[in-house]
């Protein structure tokens, strides 16, 4: 089994396992940041790990109310901006650990006497060292160029830290589900998309829609396949699609929409009927079978009953549809000539 999908299939794994290990640094990193009173929480990543902040950005705003914004590092490191983070709670997100500009964010921030949190897999890495607290994915070495568990294990660090700040009892109780759900979803999918996966063999280009707590699983689903396959796909917010993007589907394309049972539901089947008067081939990608009746590419998906769980099943809907897609194109994902597994940026 190669590496990519043997860390696929670690995840429910992982998110079994991530409760009992960071729930106790998490709480400790909750009751500081109420003791400080934080005004608002800055987050700095880059890639997969800036799609977990995305997603924390919805979860956080709407659930602890707290503004939220994604941190801008080269203000920091290129353009030597002084930016004043008084009053922030400030989370670096780096699967390596080694991520420099998250690590200029996370220097600044206690310069300006912020509260920081650190969320890596590597134990001891310079991201760790330099917050105030790290909370460790400890989910394993990824070897896999692409990121899987650690993507997940970050969202599930999202989702920890929202419940433990806001005592929410039924999301704690909820999110233990997952495991179990995310495993009938690896044993499920494979036959779905092997009836399908073929028609894509000459797929060269894409996009991925989504919305809300799904937007970021958009950009993390169009990246699986852009740095697998090595192909050109891009995820877009449903809502900003429906302008001047959408022409690029005047002459065809192929749109994977991301159609979760919750409050953008109305919202995805208005797009997916005007996506029907295009030449396009679309895959509507549920958890609700309403959707899928008259859909000749339709996945259907388990329901978590939540819009902020649901993420976790559409996420690792896109990650095997990304491996089985490279098993038609005769691609082997663990490799690749122009990226690599850790990237530094300054």
């Amino acid at each position: 089994m190669i590496n990519l999908e043997k860390e696929i299939r670690e995840q429910p794994d992982t998110l079994r396992k991530l409760k009992e290990t960071a729930l106790p640094m998490i709480k400790k990193a909750v009751s500081e940041a109420k003791r400080r009173d934080v005004k608002y929480i800055y987050l700095a990543a880059r890639g997969t790990s800036d799609h977990a902040c995305i997603y924390a950005q919805y979860l956080f705003q709407t659930e602890i109310g707290l503004p939220c914004a994604l941190a801008t590092p080269s203000v920091l490191t290129k353009y030597k901006g002084k930016l004043c983070l008084k009053g922030a709670l400030v989370i670096g997100v780096s699967q390596s650990g080694a991520a420099e500009d998250v690590m200029a964010v996370l220097n600044r921030a206690k310069e300006c006497g912020a509260m920081t949190i650190g969320i890596t897999n590597t134990e001891g890495s310079l991201v760790a060292n330099i917050a105030d607290y790290h909370i460790y994915l400890g989910v394993g070495k990824e070897n896999s160029i692409a990121a899987t568990k650690t993507f997940t294990a970050q969202l599930a660090v999202m989702t920890l830290l929202c419940a433990e700040w806001t005592d929410n009892k039924e999301l704690l109780d909820n999110y233990d589900k997952l495991p179990a759900a995310a495993k009938t979803l690896l044993d499920t999918l494979p036959p779905q998309l092997e009836g399908m996966i073929t028609d894509f063999k000459e797929l060269d280009s894409g996009v991925v829609l989504g919305r809300g707590f799904n937007y970021p699983i958009a950009l993390e689903g169009a990246l699986k396949i852009m740095e697998t396959s090595k192909i050109n796909m891009r995820g877009y917010s449903m809502s900003d699609f429906y302008h001047g993007p959408f022409a690029q589907l005047t002459y065809g394309g192929t749109v994977f929409l991301l159609a979760s049972d919750g409050v953008m539901y109305d919202d995805a089947k208005a797009v997916l009927a005007k996506l029907h008067t295009t030449p396009s081939r679309v895959v509507v990608v549920s958890d609700n079978p309403e959707i899928l009746s008259d859909c000749r590419y339709g996945i259907k998906i388990p329901n978590m009953g939540s819009d902020i769980l649901s993420p976790y099943m559409f996420v690792m809907t896109m990650q095997l549809f990304a491996l089985k897609l490279t098993e038609v194109k005769g691609i082997d994902p663990d490799k690749s000539d122009v990226i690599k597994k850790v990237t530094v940026t300054k």
